[in-house]
């Protein structure tokens, strides 16, 4: 069976790749419509992809219009049903929610009872009659899903591993559908639903389960075939084209939390031992040893700056260079300062890069600093006197005429001292 499938993109984009597969694609509903989920359940709104004909299906006539009416109005309902086959047929992408409700159905149904039609088998559709016998007639559609799950049982089936199967292509898969138009009693309000159509599995997927939907080719005549609204009759042909898919498709275990209706990730259909699963035991240590790796070098080179510093080199990073941040919430827009520099315990020294592009290795210069721009109290300053005449904070050096008494000036520096 298929109680579980994946559609996990929108619905525009789907519409683009059904069109890029010869598929045309008329009309569509808007993306808010379709529930995107990697898990999709009986219950949710998927896409349907059918030709664009009335309710009642292809054909042109009423759902049970003789039942509906008296014996003498029949002939009048007859004739306003019949309509004319369009020239060209025309496709469309319709929202509907997966688990058939029979047109002739009066209340809406319980969960349980739609649970029985989220699959129809392909031999109950060889029979004459049954439910299926209008739907499979004049209302067939096509599925459209990323791929579907299905559980492998162990030990006796105490243990249930979930298995994701999709083509191996990576093109959207084509499932055969039967869809149907219900009005309940006292409601104007009309509802649509599906049901994907399963049969005997192929050799590949025969371990997992003794089932699998139906797929169909995208673009193919097979599938052009099984849409096409003048075939308003069950034959032989249309039976023969639902049987187990030819294709190469891909099967893996995926994350069990995918067995939960209310959880979705796109990591679902990721395969549990692939890297890109994050969920996978071994990638998250393999991640963690990468990390612990990437700061045990941010530590030495920390380290070996620090011990420069202490030297009395002062290190220059090139304008590309990445630099280390700090949070500070000191700024308006709280956007990480860079680190600040750490305290020079001997400064003086400066090192700077050899641009020659002789060298293999560029090496650092220390190039003696100006005096001027040491530290007061440095020992360099200490040991050499500075020929230079000191120069006062409030005289330029040159002769100007003396303060007068009672003149309201003064220096500088007087102020300051108040």
């Amino acid at each position: 069976m298929c109680g579980r499938y994946a559609l996990g993109i929108r619905a525009a984009l789907v519409r683009q790749q059904l069109q890029e597969h010869d598929m045309p694609v008329e009309d569509a509903p808007e993306d808010d419509q379709v529930r995107q989920t990697y898990n999709f359940a009986p219950g949710n709104h998927g896409l349907v992809y059918r030709a664009d004909v009335p309710d009642s299906g292809a054909g042109g006539r009423s759902h049970g219009s003789r039942e509906a009416v008296g014996e003498g109005n029949q002939n009048e309902v007859d004739e306003s049903n019949e309509l004319e086959a369009p020239k060209e047929t025309r496709y469309k992408l319709q929202a509907m929610k997966w688990g058939l409700v029979p047109f002739w159905t009066k209340r809406n149904p319980d969960y349980g009872s739609v649970m029985r039609t989220i699959n129809a088998r392909d031999d109950s559709l060889a029979q004459s009659g049954g439910m299926w016998n209008t739907m499979k007639q004049k209302k067939r559609c096509i599925v459209v899903a990323q791929g579907f799950y299905e559980w492998l049982k162990k030990n006796g089936g105490k243990e249930k591993l979930p298995h994701f199967t999709k083509r191996k292509d990576g093109q959207l898969m084509c499932f055969a559908g039967l869809w149907d138009c219900v009005q309940y009693e006292g409601s104007e309000e009309k509802y649509y639903t599906y049901t994907i159509i399963t049969t005997d599995s192929n050799k590949q997927l025969s371990f997992l389960h003794d089932r699998m939907p139906v797929i169909l080719e995208n673009g193919s005549d097979a599938l052009r075939t099984w849409l096409d609204p003048k075939r308003s009759e069950w034959s032989k042909e249309l039976q023969s084209l639902l049987k187990p898919f030819g294709g190469e498709l891909e099967c893996y275990p995926v994350s069990k939390e995918v067995g939960k209706v209310g959880n979705n990730s796109p990591t679902f259909i990721v395969p549990v031992a692939s890297t890109e699963n994050k969920n996978n035991i071994a990638n998250f240590f393999g991640n963690a040893k990468k990390e612990a790796i990437g700061r045990e070098e941010k530590t030495e080179i920390q380290e070996e700056e620090a011990e420069i510093w202490k030297k009395g080199v002062k290190i220059e990073h090139d304008e590309q260079e990445p630099r280390s941040t700090v949070e500070h919430s000191g700024t308006e827009d709280n956007a990480p300062l860079p680190l600040p520099a750490p305290p020079s315990a001997a400064a003086g020294f400066k090192r700077a890069h050899e641009t020659n592009g002789d060298d293999d290795v560029s090496r650092a210069k220390a190039v003696k600093l100006d005096n001027a721009d040491a530290p007061a109290g440095s020992a360099g300053s200490a040991d050499k006197k500075s020929s230079r005449k000191s120069r006062s904070g409030t005289s330029n050096g040159t002769k100007g005429s003396p303060a007068k008494p009672g003149d309201q000036s003064q220096k500088i520096t007087n102020f300051f001292n108040k």
